[in-house]
């Protein structure tokens, strides 16, 4: 096998620290201003790399706030994950099911929580389809599997992601005005349903 050059190895190099400082960049604006008047030639001038360095490793606007909206949730992804029950393993199925929802409610109506913030600024097909959002399809899909529900996990996947899903949640906060603890009763109604079990509640 060929080894890489010196010159081919530094450019690597060059352009994951591109991205990291990128990435850095476009996350202290999203703090300092909000992520929706982040603007491409800020997040440059920022970073203090080309204009056109940035396009070509992200793309667009969407593409580069979609890297940073999964550097953002490796940490929620490590809890649902890795983490202690009843959100992590060790906790039964409909329980973390029950969790999960809970946190992703939680987090929507925390202001302070760049996630949701980030995810409100990319188109929702975008969202469904990035790395973060097909780990919560399979994580959801995998729950209703462990639990033993009958049926196709896929869909039902689908269908209880909708509930919890940004733009629904924030109609159901700002336009019918129902309180985070309301949302989080339905969510365990809808697993309790779903699963069949008693269990959804915490």
């Amino acid at each position: 096998m060929t080894e890489p050059s010196d010159d081919c190895t530094g450019e690597r190099a060059d352009a994951v620290r591109n991205r990291v400082r990128l990435l850095e960049a476009a996350a202290w604006l999203v703090a300092e201003r909000g992520a929706e008047y982040v603007t491409m030639h800020e997040v440059a001038q920022v970073a203090g790399v080309g204009k056109g360095t940035l396009f070509r490793r992200f793309g667009d606007r969407n593409g580069l706030l979609l890297a940073l909206l999964d550097d953002v949730e490796a940490e929620f992804y490590e809890a649902y994950t890795l983490g202690p029950p009843p959100l992590g393993p060790g906790a039964p199925a409909a329980v973390r099911l029950t969790a999960f929802g809970h946190a992703l409610i939680e987090r929507v109506a925390d202001p302070s929580d760049l996630g949701p913030a980030l995810g409100r600024q990319v188109p929702s097909d975008r969202r469904r389809t990035s790395h973060y959002g097909r780990a919560f399809l399979d994580h959801v899909t995998a729950l209703l599997r462990e639990a033993g529900v009958v049926g196709d996990h896929t869909m039902l996947a689908h269908a209880l992601l909708a509930f919890v899903d940004l733009e629904t949640l924030d109609h159901l906060r700002s336009d019918d005005e129902v309180g985070a603890e309301r949302m989080k009763r339905a969510w365990a109604d809808l697993v309790r349903r779903v699963t069949g079990t008693g269990t959804g509640e915490r």
